[in-house]
Formats: structure tokens, sequence, C-alpha cells
């Protein structure tokens, strides 16, 4: 019995390791990103940057073409720090400096210091996979 509490013990420990360094869903909490191109949904990741972006909204967000990628953009404000990584998804949300939003539309890497990791895209990222600006309107996803 005990080495099952142990083993149960150490296996929950492991888990919340590793939602803590990879940035688990914010309690399933979604944002929806609204354009002229269509609409998709986002799940959050559980960190500061996020907590952040979520009393930001809804914000506007005028966003770029940046190497045929991903959509960036200026958010109004910083976001709070968190740790970075340099490798990222087709339809991860990322932050490159503390207030430049970005949205992938392909799989990829970034050069030190790497992104924040804001959230993963749920619905149809590709509608971003096209050349020119367009602008979003991010907000609570409605329950």
């Amino acid at each position: 019995m005990s080495t099952l509490r142990g083993t149960l013990a150490a296996t929950m420990r492991a888990g919340v390791l590793t939602l803590g360094l990879t940035g688990g869903a914010m309690a399933q909490q979604q944002i929806l990103i609204s354009s002229s191109w269509g609409n998709v949904k986002a799940e959050l990741a559980d960190n500061e940057a996020t907590r952040s972006l979520v009393r930001m909204l809804p914000v506007t967000i005028e966003m770029r073409d940046h190497l045929r990628q991903e959509k960036t953009g200026d958010l109004p404000s910083p976001l709070a720090p968190v740790p970075r990584q340099t490798a990222f998804q087709k339809g991860t949300l990322g932050l490159w400096s503390s207030d430049h939003f970005v949205i992938y539309y392909r799989d990829g890497r970034v050069p030190q210091p790497g992104i924040i990791i804001l959230g993963q895209v749920t619905g149809d990222v590709s509608i971003f996979d096209r050349p020119g600006s367009v602008t979003v309107r991010v907000e609570l996803a409605p329950k």
C-alpha cells in the first residue's frame, strides 16, 4: 500500500512539474481571435503572461506577416515576463518581446532569448497563412 502511495505521489509531482514547465492550459480558459479572414479559438497557457493578457482583453491588434510563418503585432502594454523557449508549432500563440503578440501558422524555431508561450489555437490557424496585414480582435471566448 505504501509503495502504491509513493508511486502515485511521484506521478502527481511529475505531472505538476511538467505542467509548470510547459505552461499547461489555464483552467480551459479560451480566447477568441476574430478577423476579416475568419475566427479561431485558442486555449491559454497557465502563466503570469497570459493572466496579464486576460486583464487587458478585449484588445484590437494590427498584425503584419513576418517570415511567412507568423503574424505579429504590438499589444497596448507589456505582459509579465515568464520563462521562454525557442521551438514553436503551428497554432502557437507567443510573445516575442514583452508586448509583441505572435500567431504562428507554421512550425519552427526562434533564436534566443526565445518566446513566451501564451497558448495554442484550437481552430484552423491556416486562415492567417497568407501575405499581408490583418487586424485581429482578441477577447475572452464566450462559454
